[in-house]
Order: C-alpha cells, then sequence, then structure tokens
C-alpha cells in the first residue's frame, strides 16, 4: 500500500524557516517523482498551487518560478523521505502542505499540475503569522 505522510507544519513568525518531510512507504523515492504542493482556504482541491518535484530516476528538482530561492526540495533514499526546507517565509505562505507522488518518475519543468499525481498525504499545516 503507497502512503505518504508529511510532518513538519507549525506556527512560525514571518522571515522564519521550517523544514517539512514527506515520509512513503510502498515505494521508493528512488523511483518515484513527489511533489510537494499547498492549499490555501477557500481554494479547490483541484487548484493546489504545485510548488516543486523532485524526480525518482535521477533527483532532479524542479520548482514554481515564484518560489524558487526560497524553497528547497531534496530527498533522503535511506529514511525514504523527502523534504522541503522553506526559508524566509510570509504570511502568503500559509497553507495545508501536500506531498504527492506523480504518475510517472520524471517531473514536468515550472508548472506542477495536480491531476499529474494520484497518490496524497494528509496534509500539514503551516502558518505563518506574527
Amino acid at each position: 500500500q503507497l502512503q505518504l505522510v508529511e510532518s513538519g507544519g507549525a506556527l512560525v513568525q514571518p522571515g522564519g524557516s521550517l523544514r517539512l518531510s514527506c515520509t512513503v512507504s510502498g515505494v521508493s523515492v528512488e523511483v518515484a517523482a513527489i511533489g510537494w504542493f499547498r492549499q490555501t482556504p477557500g481554494k479547490a482541491r483541484e487548484a493546489r498551487e504545485g510548488i516543486s518535484c523532485i524526480a525518482g530516476n535521477n533527483g532532479m528538482t524542479t520548482y514554481t518560478d515564484s518560489l524558487q530561492g526560497r524553497f528547497a526540495v531534496s530527498r533522503d533514499i535511506g529514511q525514504n523521505t523527502v523534504y522541503l526546507q522553506m526559508n524566509s517565509l510570509k504570511p502568503e505562505d500559509t497553507a495545508v502542505y501536500y506531498c504527492a507522488r506523480r504518475r510517472s518518475n520524471w517531473c514536468a519543468t515550472g508548472y506542477q499540475s495536480p491531476y499529474d499525481y494520484d497518490f496524497w498525504g494528509q496534509g500539514t499545516q503551516v502558518t505563518v503569522s506574527s
């Protein structure tokens, strides 16, 4: 059974940092491409904003242009976990953050469509506020 479990969400002050974890079971992150998304209140699941993707076959990473530079994705194959490091957080980063397995083991460049992902975690809340 393929499962993804996010953790690490918290309340953080503007300018702060957080590292989210996505622990995967049922498939190796060395094989599967894993993406990060976020969803703000009032938006439908289909409107989840893609953040990044790390490819399973070669570990290459892609990012949404507006977030590259503040966010970084990485993986630990031994722990079968994918991480999202978030720096210089802003109030507009407040959202529920999800990781998901992409149907293909490679990542699209630029825009990440949630329709390209089939298994999702339950999400972790990130709140940026003073």
